[in-house]
């Protein structure tokens, strides 16, 4: 199953409340943001992709594939899943975003194992959505698109269209803790 699915790293966002920090490239311990993901995501697909808007030279500098959103104005996770379902050589595309440095060993086998017959599925844990961690099928590329053609950018809006099914993960911290500010990446260096 693992040569399968392809991975990709979610980084293509603006990092506002990074204040303005390219949130993937963010150095926690010495290391980016985004290896944290990639070390994570890596040994449960064939292979990984990244999706980046800014900072391209700096990302390819890891080796990995980089691709970027094909609408303009940083619209969002949804847009940055529709390039790496479009850039993807498998049929099915497992998403991780940049800002999560820990998450299950075993997410793909679970979102895997927990989609059943649906096009999709996302990670839940403790009562909260973590639609950013996710597996989808390439078949839902047309259906996106025409999503964000509407101009809709909701995440849990496009998936409960698709009838993506919610997969439960169990609560374990830091296990989906996203840094998303200063402070938290300054919390979790001390942790």
């Amino acid at each position: 199953m693992k040569a399968d699915i392809t991975g990709v790293i979610l980084a293509g966002g603006q990092a506002t409340r990074m204040a303005g920090k390219d949130k993937g490239l963010v150095m926690v311990n010495h290391i980016p943001l985004y290896r944290y993901v990639l070390d994570g995501l890596a040994p449960q697909v064939g292979t990984v992709l990244l999706n980046a808007n800014r900072n391209i030279a700096l990302y390819r500098q890891s080796g990995l594939r980089v691709v970027s959103d094909s609408m303009p104005g940083y619209p969002g996770p949804l847009a940055g899943m529709l390039a790496g379902l479009q850039a993807a050589p498998t049929q099915w595309v497992v998403f991780a975003p940049c800002d999560v440095p820990v998450f299950p060993g075993d997410l793909v086998q679970r979102l895997w194992d927990g989609k059943r017959e649906a096009l999709a599925a996302f990670a839940s844990a403790g009562g909260r959505e973590h639609p950013a961690f996710a597996l989808l099928h390439r078949v839902l590329i047309s259906q996106l698109e025409a999503f964000l053609a509407q101009g809709e950018r909701k995440v849990m809006l496009f998936f409960n269209r698709i009838a993506a099914e919610r997969v439960i993960f169990p609560v374990k911290n830091p296990n989906f803790h996203n840094l998303n500010t200063p402070l938290d990446v300054q919390n979790w260096v001390k942790t």
